[in-house]
């Protein structure tokens, strides 16, 4: 799918890695005019101006900012949603199509009905499945979203054509795009995103928390580095995303529990051959799941 015209004109609200990288490419592509960028800090939008991820900047929400945008695209924690669809809602267009990019999408429809519902066939709710535990203007980049996957949960009173356009925006800077309902889209991410985030930061905590932590720590290398990795995540990006799929992540924490119970059961018993088929079921499930990739 192809876009047959430019758009004129952006807004993006929240100028950092994953708007940035969206609106870097489509700049490249001549898929779009102009971009304005909305975020609360002054030095952020500087450092996109420098880097032309943006050409025009705003602090705030105004007809200014919002007014000419064929695409309001909404790039900020998830808990902020309601209060900008609030906040854009009296400067949008008949025509202008909203669209975000959070980690939960049950509760991005949920905003878009309840604080945008005169404008709910122009919403599109996505989430790109791509990232870094970098953020900021600084660490918008070309080429994110090369055959990364963009997940797209319609609430089904989109506009003829809305979610195609929005779609084949993502398509041209190189994203796969799959469609499925809010509530399977939560589950999912839950489960393969989520809630590795809340075990690294838990992992990190032990090491924080125990009496002998930063002695443990002076000798941690590769496998402590790769596994903890996203305990660098931004902690209010991650707190958002935590409390708004809570239901999804407390069943999947009891399941993690059970498995630690496993665990402990099978070193208390010595019991190597136990340990031995669990690790190789875990080690077959990762190198099948690599093939795929």
């Amino acid at each position: 799918m192809s876009v047959s015209l430019p758009l004129k004109h952006i807004t993006l609200i929240g100028v950092g890695l994953i708007g940035g990288s969206f609106v870097l490419d489509l700049k490249r592509l001549g898929l779009v005019e102009r971009v304005a960028g909305v975020d609360l800090s002054r030095d952020n939008l500087e450092r996109a101006l420098e880097r032309k991820v943006i050409d025009e900047a705003f602090t705030e929400i105004s007809e200014a900012s919002i007014g000419n945008a064929d695409l309001v695209l909404i790039a900020t924690p998830v808990s902020t949603l309601p209060q900008i669809c609030r906040a854009i809602k009296p400067f949008l267009r008949q025509d202008t199509l909203v669209s975000d990019v959070g980690s939960t999408k049950q509760s991005a429809l949920a905003a878009f009905e309840s604080y945008l519902p005169e404008f709910l066939p122009n919403c599109i709710a996505t989430h790109p499945i791509a990232g870094s535990d970098r953020h900021g203007a600084l660490a918008a980049q070309f080429g994110l979203y090369q055959d990364k996957k963009l997940i797209i949960t319609p609430h089904g009173r989109e506009q003829a054509g809305g979610i195609e356009r929005v779609e084949a925006l993502w398509q041209a800077v190189g994203a796969k795009t799959f469609r499925m309902s809010a509530a399977e889209h939560d589950a999912i991410f839950a489960a393969v995103s989520h809630l590795p985030h809340l075990l690294a930061f838990a992992f990190v905590h032990e090491m924080f928390d125990h009496p002998d932590g930063q002695r443990f720590l002076q000798f941690a290398a590769s496998g402590f580095r790769d596994f903890t990795r996203i305990a660098s995540s931004h902690p209010a990006i991650w707190t958002d995303i935590c409390m708004a799929n809570k239901n999804s992540l407390l069943g999947l924490l009891s399941g993690v529990e059970a498995q630690l119970a496993v665990l402990r059961d099978m070193l208390e018993k010595g019991d190597t051959a136990a340990l031995y088929r669990y690790f190789e079921e875990a080690k077959n499930t990762r190198d099948e799941w690599l093939k795929g990739q």
